[in-house]
């Protein structure tokens, strides 16, 4: 993972207000998980990276910004409309984003998306200084979506973290392959990666993201009940889970201040 707020290993909706206040429920309800998961209206910073350490302590609040609200345009795997988003900047050649894919959000969303109370929405967040490769290869996810539909670019996404060793890169020359397995077609597929027709959504992500202060991958907003927050680095499925449960039971009122 690359570090976004602190050097750590690492929208539906969100109010355009600058900051808001942290109920102490949440604060209570979280202070048992030793993470950096930050919770606030903003964000700030950028510089690249990759990190994964795991700070300790209850979460902390800080001045986010909000990111940009999820559409119909994004990537989204589980119910749009979902109480909790999970919507993550990543890159394709990053190990810690491997491990949180496969090892965290694949397994949460294997536990908790057919219930419809959570969403996961992938954005890219390349990091061409340390992975040359990841921008064609977030150009070529979006050709998948494109000639696959959504449910294409997801089987392309989990190929892309499947076939490949953690800390190895991605064999290019397979793309069309995968693309393939995802439900495109060959020939199309080569068409749009030959006019890097998606080259422009790849730099709005990652601007985007940029602007709301992500500095490293994977990094990953939380919008929930109207707030945003931060979950920091390639967190474990224990600690994500614990996150999700905390939040569920105060959005449903099992939490109050």
């Amino acid at each position: 993972m690359d570090p976004v707020i602190t050097p750590s290993d690492a929208t539906t909706t969100v109010p355009r207000s600058s900051a808001f206040v942290i109920p102490a429920s949440i604060l209570i309800g979280f202070a048992m998980i030793a993470a950096a998961i930050y919770f606030s209206g903003g964000l700030g910073g950028t510089k690249v990276t990759e990190v994964n350490n795991v700070p300790t302590g209850a979460p902390t609040a800080t001045t986010d910004k909000p990111i940009r609200a999820v559409d119909s345009s994004d990537h989204i795997r589980g119910n749009p409309n979902a109480q909790i988003v999970f919507v993550e900047y990543s890159d394709f050649e990053c190990p810690f984003c491997k491990r949180f894919h496969e090892g965290t959000m694949t397994k949460l969303m294997d536990e908790y998306g057919s219930t419809g109370k959570i969403a996961w929405v992938y954005r890219h967040f390349p990091l061409e200084q340390l992975h040359p490769n990841a921008p064609k290869i977030a150009n070529a996810s979006e050709c998948v979506s494109e000639l696959a539909g959504n449910d294409g670019f997801w089987k392309f996404t989990d190929l892309i973290f499947s076939e490949r060793e953690t800390n190895a890169q991605t064999d290019v020359t397979k793309l069309s392959n995968y693309a393939v397995q995802a439900g495109a077609t060959e020939a199309a597929f080569t068409t749009c990666m030959d006019e890097q027709r998606y080259q422009d959504i790849v730099t709005n992500d990652f601007t985007d993201g940029a602007n709301a202060g992500v500095k490293g991958t994977p990094h990953t907003f939380v919008l929930f009940g109207g707030q945003q927050g931060v979950i920091n680095g390639a967190q474990s499925y224990e600690t994500v889970k614990q996150l999700t449960e905390n939040l569920l039971s105060q959005l449903d009122g099992g939490v109050t201040e």
